[in-house]
This record gives C-alpha cells, sequence and structure tokens, in this order.
C-alpha cells in the first residue's frame, strides 16, 4: 500500500487548511505525524478504520479534526485556527496492525508512510 499526501500550503496564523492522504488499498488505522526545522517527528492525530476512534495531540486538540473516507481510502486532516508553531512537514502513515489506544501516538505502531506535505503558517 502507497500513501499519498498533499493539501500542504502557506496560511496566515488563524487560518485554515484542509490535508488529504489517499492510500491505494484499505488500511486500518490511519494518522498524522508532523516535522518540524531540527525536531523530531512527532504525533498529530489518528483514526481507526469505522472512525470511531480517534486520538489526538493535546497541542492540536479542539483545532484539528481528522476523519476518512473508506470507499476513497483517503484520511483528511482539517487545521483550523492554524498558529505558527504548527509549522512543518506533514506525513501520513498507516498501519494494518490493531494496537491500543496507548500506542496510536507512537511512530513504531506505523510500518506504511507517505512523503510529506509542508504546510507554513505565519504570524
Amino acid at each position: 500500500v502507497q500513501l499519498q499526501a498533499s493539501g500542504g500550503g502557506l496560511v496566515q496564523a488563524g487560518g485554515s487548511l484542509r490535508l488529504s492522504c489517499a492510500a491505494s488499498g484499505s488500511t486500518y488505522v490511519m494518522g498524522w505525524f508532523r516535522q518540524a526545522p531540527g525536531k523530531e517527528r512527532e504525533f498529530v492525530a489518528t483514526i481507526r478504520y469505522t472512525g470511531s476512534t480517534t486520538y489526538y495531540a493535546d497541542s492540536v486538540k479542539g483545532r484539528f479534526t481528522i476523519s476518512r473516507d473508506n470507499a476513497k481510502n483517503t484520511v483528511y486532516l482539517q487545521m483550523n485556527s492554524l498558529k505558527p508553531e504548527d509549522t512543518a512537514v506533514y506525513y501520513c502513515a498507516a498501519s494494518n496492525r490493531y494496537f491500543s489506544v496507548a500506542r496510536m501516538g507512537a511512530k513504531e505502531s506505523y510500518e506504511l508512510w507517505g512523503q510529506g506535505t509542508k504546510v507554513t503558517v505565519s504570524q
């Protein structure tokens, strides 16, 4: 399965962007991570196949919403009220393994990764 992310760009603080990640096949868990310059890649959000289980990093709760369209094998990340500290390359990740909520934020839980899409939030 391959993942193709899109939707990044330049936006002013307070603005919105929607990222998309299309998978070439079905996946059980899909999520987003991000990596700012000089920093480690960090978890953003994830969603299980049914959409009933979602999990967010504290830094994006209330501002970002993850959703998926299983008919299109696509996951979305709606990002609202963007802040300059949200600036990063955003990576789509997926897994066909089951793992607990406690493991949803761990990079090691995901075996499939897409290329990044850059998000820049200006002051």
